[in-house]
């Protein structure tokens, strides 16, 4: 048995007080991701963990890339075909998550991912560098494949093509956006007594009840 007892770390950075957080949870958000950015030390702030249900009945957790986000939600984009992006259209409870380290914090969101508009994914496809939409256009993503030689002979291919004709984005990929019903800010404390602020979506839809969890 590989024995891990030893991994311990105190958490002092900071602290999460009910006088100094934000109403609005998308704010308090933007706060703390500004924070974390400003701090450095994390090379990609906008990495999360997306979690679904799968097919399988199995739960499954990856990271992806935060996008972006304002009142209307958090969106990520995907190929609808791969195995999370069916999970989602199968069942859209999903979860995000956001762990920062620098200054020792965790944001979990809970919420429903539906799919963004066609000029959402449209605008953003085009916005990527050609060789990334040339890569969602070659990857039948989580399909079982041969060899890695097939996406390389498919690329080039493609590579050749775009020379003179537009790279246009697929039907199957395209953004999800998660309009949150909760959103879970996690502070680390010393002595593991952590600060966890919990907003919830009222029944009305139309504020955010706040409330403290127990560590």
């Amino acid at each position: 048995m590989n024995d891990l007892k030893d991994y311990r770390k105190s958490y002092e950075k900071n602290v999460l007080l009910e006088n100094t957080i934000d109403e609005n949870p998308f704010m308090q958000f933007r706060k703390w991701f500004c924070e974390v950015e400003d701090f450095g030390g994390v090379e990609e702030v906008n990495a999360m963990t997306v979690s679904t249900i799968g097919l399988d009945g199995f739960p499954k957790s990856r990271v992806v890339l935060l996008k972006s986000y304002d009142e209307n939600g958090f969106v990520f984009y995907t190929n609808y075909n791969s195995e999370k992006g069916r999970a989602i259209l199968a069942n859209p409870h999903i979860c995000l998550s956001f762990f920062w380290p620098t200054l020792e914090r965790q944001v979990i969101i809970k919420g429903l991912a539906s799919k963004t508009t066609t000029v959402q994914s449209d605008n953003y496809f085009d916005s990527r560098p050609l060789g990334s939409r040339i890569g969602a256009i070659v990857s039948e993503q989580s399909s079982v494949i041969d060899s890695h030689e097939i996406l390389e002979r498919e690329m080039y291919r493609l590579e050749k093509l775009a020379e003179t004709e537009e790279v246009k984005r697929p039907e199957y990929w395209g953004g999800f956006v998660v309009q949150p019903i909760s959103i879970e800010f996690w502070q680390g404390r010393p002595n593991r007594l952590h600060d966890r602020i919990r907003y919830t979506l009222t029944e009305d839809q139309l504020d955010w009840r706040i409330e403290r969890l127990a560590p």
